[in-house]
């Protein structure tokens, strides 16, 4: 599902306010079948078979609707006097890499990721498209992603724009996700909410996968201040974080990816060493894939690597 957070905008060949949102409803079936015929318990009026099933022995009751009695005069009505509270979900906004110039949201590679995520963690998935240079230049890939954020909290109070996470968001449970150039974005986002807020939304975590910082290279440096027309020179603090800005991340919990022969590796390392020294009052996590490269998990999400990977990032939310 896309949702333009600007109708109205003209650049179709790279729209910068594109959202997409992955969730997998809680699905009810009856009568399943079941190929574990092993009972485990009978009582008089059912029985549990091994894998759980419940079998009763009578049939459901006739139910008859609210009515007017014709025989009797009397008319009817049924009355809900209590419910089951809906079953919130965390919520992940993900924001995917390419360098700050290539790469999309709806691309497979971003898509097939967050749909395999979304299914394990029984979590909402909002995954931003922000805008690429050279058609739009950073920082708007900053500001789109923001604006993308604070349009997902204007659903907290259940009548947002959209009906998915007004019904299933937990607001109490948003985390924000991020590779390689997304990681870098991750963190700038985080620092904001720390440091300006979002009303009425509880970020719990951030999970940088293989995140890109200043230092890489001369040449990935120079590439990022020329992508950046406005940029403070190699000290910009969305370029190198300085201590003062990791220490006010305005999340209780930090899990850092590293994979072995990735060439961001040393800068990735370096944040999580500073954030650790920062003064910031949460708990970082650092888990290194051996053997691997940048973008490994993309080839194949099923390799063994790839599942552990899938495995650590579903199990930091599911933990909350």
């Amino acid at each position: 599902m896309a949702l333009p957070l600007s109708p109205n905008s003209t650049n179709t060949k790279n729209p910068s306010s594109l959202l997409l949102l992955y969730f997998k409803p809680k699905l009810q079936i009856k009568n399943m079948a079941s190929s574990d015929s092993e009972i485990a318990k009978e009582f008089r009026f059912f029985r549990v078979y091994k894998d759980g099933r419940v079998e009763l022995f009578e049939p459901d009751f006739e139910k008859i609707p609210p009515s007017d009695d014709p025989t009797t005069g009397v008319r009817s009505k049924d009355v809900v006097i209590s419910s089951e509270p809906p079953n919130k979900l965390p919520l992940l906004f993900y924001v995917r890499g390419g360098g700050f110039c290539r790469q999309s949201a709806l691309g497979p590679r971003y898509h097939n990721f967050c749909s395999v995520f979304s299914a394990q963690a029984n979590a909402i998935v909002v995954s931003v498209e922000y805008g690429n240079f050279p058609d739009r230049p950073i920082p708007a890939c900053y500001e789109d992603s923001w604006a993308a954020l604070n349009w997902v909290a204007s659903n907290v109070s259940g009548n947002g724009p959209e009906p998915w996470l007004n019904d299933h968001a937990d607001f109490g449970k948003v985390l924000i996700g991020g590779a390689s150039a997304g990681g870098n974005i991750a963190h700038t986002l985080a620092f904001r909410v720390g440091s300006i807020g979002l009303p009425c939304v509880k970020l719990v975590g951030v999970i940088m996968v293989n995140p890109f910082f200043g230092g890489t290279s001369p040449e990935e440096d120079a590439t990022w201040l020329y992508m950046c027309p406005t940029n403070a020179g190699l000290q910009d603090p969305r370029l190198k974080p300085p201590a003062e800005d990791l220490a006010r991340l305005g999340c209780e919990r930090v899990l850092i990816f590293v994979a072995e022969k990735d060439f961001l590796k040393p800068v990735a390392m370096n944040y999580y060493e500073d954030l650790k020294k920062s003064g910031w009052k949460g708990t970082v996590e650092l888990f290194e894939t051996h053997g691997e490269g940048h973008s490994f998990y993309f080839d194949n999400l099923k390799c063994e690597k790839a599942v552990e990977l899938i495995n650590k990032f579903v199990s930091f939310i599911t933990q909350l």
